[in-house]
């Protein structure tokens, strides 16, 4: 089954563009906190990265999620989007001093601090403004994610967090600093993670480390467990929305949180993904010796995922339901590499049929690239083209 599109509303727009449905948005944003709200104490941030267009963001900020940021510049979108300060967590391994003197000068919730360098600047630029920066410690727990080697993030070669053998003398280290108030612990072990065994294996790992740290005596007031829920990229006409209930009952099940402990939740590309489609139109189609092409106006600097990660996307002819053929999706970037898909099957396509490359409402747009001195594609939702949704719930 296809998805559903306006394609009439399409035919004027230059391609390639971004069209997001805020329909399948807002359910989705709904769902999670409906799904959250069960469990006492969960709080659900949107991971600013995997998608930053402001209509976006003015969705999610208007729902009463948080901000999971990994720079200034998410920071400063956020604020502009009209997600309260005291809602804004501050994560990445390279801060730099602007971007700390924002956040501090935004008074965010927090930073989740990777290194006892960063720690230390932290405190230093903090004190120079007679204010205490709130940290949470992120700690690499050091569990397999089970996902693409270039997207897991908690396995002890990764460059993210605090080693745990580290873990008691950087809290000890904070609370001698004049600058620093901590709080607690953040971990964050990769996306598009579909096995929950994955966060039962962090589960575990945090109650170890929260005995540990009760034993000494140390208190842990916010736990931060990241986000990494993956989506269906295979059908996402038949799973729009990700599988919250699961994913809050594992960790609702498996941790064991302390009387008024807080956890909270990172989540970008379960927010968006499905949401969004990459519309291009063909250009070409080729016959190659041994081989057809169609050959789009979009490529990797539009989309990337398939050629950094050999990431698999929903391709469908949105303007024909013909017969199907055979083809290698391209695009025309000068680079082997520039390939969306191969021998994959389509309704027959032909030159100016509407191509929708779906589930890249993250990770999209926002990291396309002007490689080649091409212009950045456009995103446009379905309130701005006044469309009626359509799509199955």
């Amino acid at each position: 089954m296809k998805g559903c599109f306006p394609v009439d509303k399409f035919q004027d727009i230059q391609t390639p563009f971004y069209y997001y449905d805020t329909q399948i948005l807002q359910d989705t944003v709904t769902t999670a906190l409906q799904e959250a709200g069960k469990h006492e104490n969960f709080v659900v941030h949107y991971a600013v990265k995997a998608n930053a267009n402001p209509k976006v963001l003015h969705i999610i900020s208007r729902a009463g999620l948080g901000a999971d940021c990994v720079s200034g510049g998410e920071i400063e979108a956020s604020l502009e989007a009209g997600f309260p300060s005291n809602k804004i967590v501050f994560a990445g391994v390279g801060k730099s001093d602007w971007e700390i003197n924002l956040a501090l000068d935004a008074d965010i919730f927090c930073f989740n601090v990777e290194s006892i360098a960063e720690l230390e600047v932290i405190n230093e630029l903090a004190m120079a403004k007679g204010k205490t920066a709130r940290v949470c410690f992120r700690i690499n727990p050091d569990v397999d994610a089970h996902t693409h080697a270039n997207i897991t993030t908690g396995l002890a070669e990764n460059k993210f967090g605090i080693a745990m053998d580290d873990m008691e003398s950087a809290i000890l280290k904070a609370n001698d600093m004049k600058g620093i108030t901590f709080i607690g612990l953040h971990f964050h072990i990769g996306s598009q993670i579909l096995d929950m065994s994955s966060f039962e294996a962090l589960c575990k790992r945090i109650n170890d480390l929260q005995d540990q740290l009760e034993s000494k005596g140390i208190q842990v007031k916010e736990i931060n467990v990241g986000g990494g829920l993956g989506i269906d990229y295979e059908d996402p006409n038949g799973h729009l929305i990700p599988d919250f209930k699961n994913f809050f009952d594992t960790y609702s099940n498996g941790l064991r949180l302390r009387p008024g402990q807080h956890l909270h939740f990172e989540l970008g590309r379960a927010m968006v993904a499905q949401m969004g489609s990459l519309i291009s139109r063909t250009l070409y189609v080729k016959q190659g010796t041994v081989k057809k092409f169609a050959i789009l106006d979009a490529g990797m600097t539009d989309l990337i995922r398939p050629a950094l990660y050999q990431a698999y996307h929903k391709i469908e002819n949105i303007s024909n339901d013909g017969p199907e053929a055979t083809y290698d999706v391209v695009g025309p970037i000068c680079e082997s590499s520039d390939v969306f898909a191969k021998d994959y099957s389509l309704n027959e396509i032909h030159r100016g049929d509407l191509i929708a490359i779906r589930s890249a409402g993250a990770y999209g747009e926002i990291m396309a690239s002007q490689y080649n001195c091409r212009r950045l594609p456009t995103g446009y939702t379905s309130e701005d083209l006044k469309v009626c949704e359509c799509h199955q719930k």
